[in-house]
């Protein structure tokens, strides 16, 4: 890849993932206000490294490999601003109940408009069309299925754990939810 495309495409990834972070912060400070509880045993520590490691390992396999063709760039752009659109969708739709972590505020209703009045996890489908998006963009042949199909295992197991920490808030909406959720 020239030396300015790769440069472009890791602003493009990392600057609004950056925006994602501060605004994730953000919310997360205000669900812990409200009473928010984060269940213990979510994969969230791998996903901090496996997010950003997946877009870095494209980035570098674009470059050694001099990059994709054309239509595979442009292909990848739109991609990724449709799941771009999809997520900050999801992110306005939820508010400041958005956040990385999961956070349960007891009493908190689940939100069901929005993308969640057609997806049951819009953000991650989202995100898999990101990493999909870098894939085309970069070229990145080996690093693109590595990277996506090991998020989406971390994924797999983040929505479970969600759906685990979401039914037990609604069976014991008082209860702490540490001591009831099983551990992974």
């Amino acid at each position: 890849m020239p030396g300015l495309i790769p440069v472009l495409i890791a602003a493009i990834v990392f600057l609004p993932m950056l925006v994602e972070a501060r605004r994730a912060a953000a919310n997360e400070r205000a669900q812990r206000a409200r009473g928010g509880i984060e269940p213990a045993g979510d994969v969230y520590t791998m996903m901090q490294v496996a997010y950003p490691g997946a877009f870095l390992a494209m980035i570098a396999e674009g470059v050694l490999r001099g990059g994709p063709s054309t239509a595979c760039l442009m292909t990848g752009l739109a991609l990724f601003a449709a799941a771009k659109m999809l997520k900050w969708w999801a992110i306005l739709t939820l508010g400041s109940f958005w956040t990385f972590r999961v956070i349960v505020v007891p009493g908190a209703r689940l939100v069901a408009t929005g993308p969640y009045a057609y997806l049951p996890h819009p953000n991650y489908v989202a995100v898999a069309g990101e990493l999909l998006a870098v894939a085309l963009m970069t070229g990145a042949v080996i690093a693109g299925p590595i990277g996506a199909i090991g998020f989406a295992v971390l994924m797999w197991k983040r929505i479970g754990f969600e759906a685990r920490a979401l039914r037990s808030a609604q069976q014991h909406p008082q209860g702490p939810l540490g001591a009831i959720l099983p551990r992974n």
